[in-house]
């Protein structure tokens, strides 16, 4: 065995000392490196961490912008109510809290308790409290409890064009309606409170708190006026009543500019409620999937979600296609002899003996169905076809309202000579109420679509920074030709023929009934409509009714044309007025 020598041990030692040393020194070297980083480079960084352990941040909720009227009427506001939140750490009387909450909240002991006993930050107990109960929970003085005050939407009209403007969630954020498409401009942003806060969570009290204020949100101006709001509301419940109809809807807009100044849908909603259901719906067994069903129902709004089969007001779309295509002159005759054959199909006339010999402008006063089918015959598939494009039949309005329908039309290969004749009296195809109130407004305000719309301006609080929405309107849809003579025709309409319980005293009115079966076919449900316009040679107001399953007379000329007549009565004075008052 060989010993090392004395020497070689010492160095061996040496070489061990050294390097033990170094190795302290390179990791002394990385700490102190690391240190110097953490405490220069990322100082602010680490400053922010521990500031936002001692700091408690609570949000505010913003005042969300209020939706008014064509006349500054407040259709939507806020009301201000309470958020009561605890705070575990910071709670003294655990035992006082919980009866106190129990008892002013209305809330069970075990709901309260199973928050005040959870350990986190900041727990809520409950939201959108009243005021008055919230005042009187801050009275208690209680430590670890919260009230905040912020908002909740509060619709002074109830349940008044509950299917336009929508509501809100818990959140204040827009679910339906006008709440929703312009729920960026509404929202406004939220603020928030924080406090600072010891080691143990409990609120340092010398250091008060920071507030970051919310910002409310702007204003909407939209076109809806409340009084003919209100006025064709009681016009469609009335009906509705009395004809036992299952829905009656009324639309009324600008034809010139596409302003909507009112839409109905009976049976409406209570806006401050909408998530009761009727008293004729037994909800009890329900479950939750039903219920959410059911309350899709009753917040759809048929002028815009539903389609339908027009029937005879179609036939204005039919008479400017032929108009402007040359088929048809306003002088060319007709015979009816109650019937029109087309292949092997024998189509009847509403009136069974026939009309007979008949002009143009006649057969459109007599809603002839066999003069319309050959008038549609003329014009040919491929033309009419080209038309519905060419009106925008095709395409979506546009309207600033969420889930609109679009057309059910035949695809053009399918469009057979039968198919034609329906189409050219408004059957075998479905469209929406806007969507007819648009294509009609096109056709008799000089050949201009213009985009229906409630929205007109957004602005501050205070009326500042006022923001006006601007719409497409696409010109040319018909010549002003055209235009003028289907207003002539339709005047006579309301003046002589089918739609004279339209006619208004002292006011030139233009207007086309129609009586529609629903589908299926033979199942004794009708569709009763008139479509309205005045003054008929520069139209300034146009008008929809549509009544759905009345029971007794169905006929839309005796029962729908009368609702258009009551709303004229009341409204024509009123906007002349309103309109001389602007000036």
């Amino acid at each position: 065995m060989v010993e090392e020598a004395p020497h070689q041990q010492k160095t061996y030692h040496r070489s061990k000392t050294v390097t033990v040393m170094f190795l302290c020194l390179l990791v002394f070297a990385v700490l102190m490196g690391r240190l110097v980083y953490l405490m220069v480079f990322r100082s602010e960084y680490y400053t922010m961490k521990a500031k936002e352990l001692h700091e408690r941040e609570r949000s505010i909720k913003a005042a969300r912008g209020r939706i008014i009227d064509a006349n500054g009427k407040i259709l939507a506001d806020n009301k201000t109510v309470c958020t009561i939140s605890v705070i575990h750490s910071q709670i003294t009387d655990k035992e006082k809290v919980i009866a106190v909450l129990s008892r002013e909240l209305g809330l069970s002991e075990e709901y309260v308790r199973k928050r005040v006993e959870k350990i986190s930050s900041i727990e809520k107990i409950r939201s959108n409290v009243d005021k008055s109960i919230g005042d009187a929970v801050r009275a208690y003085d209680l430590a670890g409890v919260k009230v905040d005050e912020d908002f909740k939407r509060y619709y002074p009209y109830d349940s008044l064009g509950s299917k336009v403007l929508g509501f809100t969630g818990g959140d204040n954020q827009g679910i339906i309606g006008l709440e929703v498409v312009y729920e960026e401009y509404l929202q406004g942003k939220a603020g928030t409170i924080l406090t600072v806060t010891d080691a143990m969570g409990v609120e340092v009290a010398e250091a008060g708190e920071e507030r970051v204020e919310p910002v409310e949100g702007k204003d909407l101006y939209i076109s809806m006026d409340m009084n003919i709001q209100s006025y064709a509301t009681q016009l469609a419940l009335q009906t509705m009543e009395t004809k036992e109809a299952d829905s009656v809807s009324i639309l009324v807009m600008n034809p010139q500019n596409g302003e909507i100044l009112a839409m109905v849908n009976v049976p409406e909603f209570d806006l401050n409620d909408p998530y009761a259901l009727p008293d004729t719906v037994n909800a009890e067994g329900l479950s939750e999937e039903k219920k959410q069903e059911l309350l899709n129902g009753i917040w759809r709004n048929g002028c815009i979600n539903d389609t339908y089969e027009p029937g005879s007001t179609f036939k204005i779309v039919t008479a400017a296609a032929g108009l402007e295509s040359g088929a048809v002159k306003t002088t060319d005759t007709f015979n009816c002899p109650g019937y029109i054959m087309v292949e092997d199909r024998r189509i009847r006339c509403h009136k069974v003996g026939g009309h007979g010999a008949e002009d143009f402008v006649k057969a459109t006063m007599n809603s002839c169905n066999p003069v319309f089918i050959t008038v549609g015959l003329r014009i040919g598939a491929e033309r009419y076809y080209s038309y519905f494009e060419k009106f925008g039949l095709l395409d979506k309005t546009g309207i600033d309202l969420p889930g609109e329908a679009g057309t059910i039309m035949h695809k053009l290969e399918d469009i057979g000579p039968v198919e034609l004749a329906t189409i050219s009296f408004g059957q075998s195809f479905q469209i929406t109420p806007i969507q007819l109130a648009v294509t009609a407004a096109s056709i008799i305000n000089g050949g201009r679509r213009v985009t229906p719309h409630f929205g007109v301006r957004t602005a501050d609080s205070d009326g500042s920074n006022s923001r006006t929405f601007d719409y497409p309107v696409k010109d040319n849809i018909v010549s002003e030709e055209t235009s003028a003579s289907m207003r002539y025709i339709l005047e006579q309409v309301v003046a002589e023929g089918s739609g004279k319980n339209g006619a208004v005293e002292g006011y030139r009115v233009g207007g086309k009934t129609a009586t529609s079966q629903t589908l299926p076919r033979g199942s004794g449900r009708y569709i009763a409509s008139f479509l309205g316009f005045a003054p008929a040679d520069d139209p300034k107001v146009l008008a929809v009714a549509i009544i759905n399953d009345p029971q007794g007379t169905y006929y839309g000329g005796q029962i729908a044309a009368p609702v258009i007549r009551q709303l004229f009565e009341n409204i024509l004075p009123y906007l002349e007025k309103m309109d001389y008052n602007r000036t």
